[in-house]
């Protein structure tokens, strides 16, 4: 095969980086931009988007003829905003039948729960999900079907099964043997011992597992544990974190209790979701290592909520009250400690048109709002290995944005009524905000 020259060689990066002809142009004007970058806000700020990404961003810039235009200079605009610990395709937790869900519904179930979650989701600013555990691969077969264009909904980064031990936080506990018909095993995400560890991690994977979860600890939202004890043992968590590498899928360990989190940390996970009790060795040890502290206060809030007003009781009502309060506290802590915060809400309590108040919640612990944006922008992307496509808004980045009226700056919760929300180029929320003209040629932002 004849060598290519280097002419040829420029030629062609140039021709990829030419979005093709006819691609539709839209202008975006921004009264505030906040880029996801924790850089300075941006005031009269334009947008120009070809196609589903950015090509210019900057203010005064001259717009295309022909262009629509989008006027959103009463508005605050932002990239779209990700959620790195979600479940859409779970029943919510307090709601009739939840704890039953498993006997009485099928996977077509989950799924067709999974689709009304993904519009809510992605219309409270959500452009970007990662769905750590699901039964039966409902995640996969909603990732697959957002790609192929089927339903509207947020991009998706899915765990299938996450993996944990037999009777654990993972397991499906509290039922007589054999009811469903056979003990959960490694198809399942249950398993013990490397061995099936390994084979666990490998069978998640080649049914569409984007990454891995474990379970290093026990919850709050199951049977037969206690929400701080560790579940797997040094070896078997290294061999989790081994074989998911080998495939070069990340892993995000479940892990509430303070040994499980330090364990899983030195196993080299890549992220600790929740983190409840977290102490000061712990966090340390995980700025020392760049692992992620993946935020999920909304369910700590949430718990501690519930058992107020008795929805919660017995076992669950105890655990959410040693896990709930600390919440926040491992937050603040893991903070100052220089540990990467990426935002997570774990919402299966309350609606997910409410999934946008992690934001303030974050704050609450002890973040400045620009450090909560960033949390759940630029940062969650760079755990999701995706920096390069979205969680920022800078040429070459996916065309995701939202706006709200307000200043999120000054008040966090503007961020709780997202007025628009573009994904990919595309409107899904708020046309109507967005003034649409056409251009000719004139110069926007001004």
């Amino acid at each position: 095969m004849p060598s290519i020259g280097p002419c040829l060689l420029v030629l062609l990066a140039l021709s990829m980086a030419i979005p093709a002809a006819g691609a539709p142009v839209t202008v975006v004007k921004a009264g505030l931009l906040i880029d996801g970058m924790g850089g300075t806000p941006l005031r009269n700020a334009v947008l120009l988007i070809e196609g589903e990404r950015v090509s210019a961003v900057g203010a005064g810039l001259e717009v295309p003829a022909g262009a629509r235009v989008l006027d959103l200079s009463d508005s605050t605009v932002l990239p779209g905003f990700i959620d790195a610990h979600t479940h859409i395709s779970a029943p919510l937790v307090g709601t009739a039948g939840w704890e039953e869900a498993l006997a009485h519904e099928t996977a077509a179930d989950a799924v067709l729960r999974g689709v009304f979650h993904a519009r809510q989701v992605l219309e409270a600013g959500y452009t970007t999900i990662r769905e750590v555990g699901a039964r039966d691969f409902t995640d996969v077969s909603l990732r697959n079907a957002i790609r192929r264009g089927w339903i509207v909904g947020p991009r998706m980064q899915v765990a299938a099964h996450a993996i944990g031990i037999t009777g654990g936080h993972c397991d499906e506990s509290g039922w007589v043997p054999n009811l469903f018909g056979h003990e959960p095993g490694i198809a399942e995400g249950i398993a013990n011992g490397p061995d099936q560890i390994r084979s666990a991690v490998r069978y998640q994977v080649k049914y569409g597992a984007d990454l891995i979860k474990i379970c290093a600890t026990g919850g709050v939202i199951s049977v037969g544990d206690t929400a701080g004890a560790q579940q797997y043992d040094a070896e078997e968590l290294r061999t989790a974190v081994a074989t998911a590498h080998m495939l070069e899928r990340k892993v995000a360990a479940h892990a509430h209790g303070t040994e499980g989190i330090k364990a899983a940390v030195r196993a080299g996970v890549d992220s600790i979701e929740h983190g409840s009790l977290l102490d000061g060795e712990g966090a340390r040890l995980m700025a020392e290592k760049g692992t992620f502290l993946v935020s999920t206060l909304m369910a700590g809030d949430a718990i501690v909520r519930m058992v107020a007003d008795r929805r919660l009781t017995g076992a669950y009502a105890t655990k959410a009250m040693a896990i709930g309060p600390n919440m926040p506290k491992a937050i603040a802590r893991a903070a100052a400690a220089g540990v990467k915060i990426v935002l997570g809400t774990d919402n299966i309590f309350d609606p997910h048109t409410m999934d946008a108040r992690e934001f303030t919640l974050l704050v609450g612990a002890g973040l400045t709002p620009m450090q909560a944006i960033v949390a759940g922008t630029k940062t969650a992307a760079e755990l999701l290995g995706w920096e390069k496509d979205v969680g920022s808004i800078a040429p070459g980045r996916y065309a995701d944005v939202v706006a709200v009226k307000g200043d999120p700056l000054r008040d966090i919760r503007t961020l709780e009524q997202v007025s628009f929300v573009m994904r990919g180029g595309v409107v899904v929320k708020g046309a109507e905000s967005g003034r649409a003209t056409s251009s000719a040629g004139n110069l926007a932002g001004r």
